[in-house]
């Protein structure tokens, strides 16, 4: 249960545009709060609020170092969503293998009474 919500906690910080910013800004370089702030179109506060949002899916850790608080990227939860996401990749993947082998199998079979011809048609001539 408690992995469940974890991952809910991860799914719900993710779904976030900004939050998904800051990420992607973690993922090259380890960053204060102030440098995650200047190229965003929000106030420190509200980019505060959304890194607490991410601390608490343990997407980002905080420290602080000196004055500053240094924000970095946690990859563990990261990698739990995305392990639950490739069982559901998985399955599609299957699921549109046997529909590939499907269309392939009616196509086949529309193609042999193509060329099988009308037989019987109406309009063939009759010796």
């Amino acid at each position: 249960m408690a992995d469940t919500d974890q991952l809910s906690a991860v799914f719900s910080a993710l779904a976030d545009p900004t939050r998904r910013a800051i990420l992607a800004e973690l993922t090259e370089r380890d960053a204060t709060v102030s440098e995650l702030t200047a190229p965003l179109p929000i106030s420190m506060p509200a980019v505060s609020r959304h890194l607490k949002v991410l601390e608490h899916a343990s997407l980002i850790s905080r420290s602080r170092a000196g004055k500053w608080r240094v924000c970095r990227l946690e990859a563990a939860s990261m990698r739990d969503a995305a392990d639950w996401i490739e069982r559901y990749r998985r399955f599609w993947d299957a699921s549109l293998d046997r529909l590939d082998a499907h269309l392939a199998a009616v196509q086949a079979a529309d193609d042999a009474s193509h060329r099988a011809g009308p037989a019987g048609h109406p309009d063939e001539e009759q010796q």
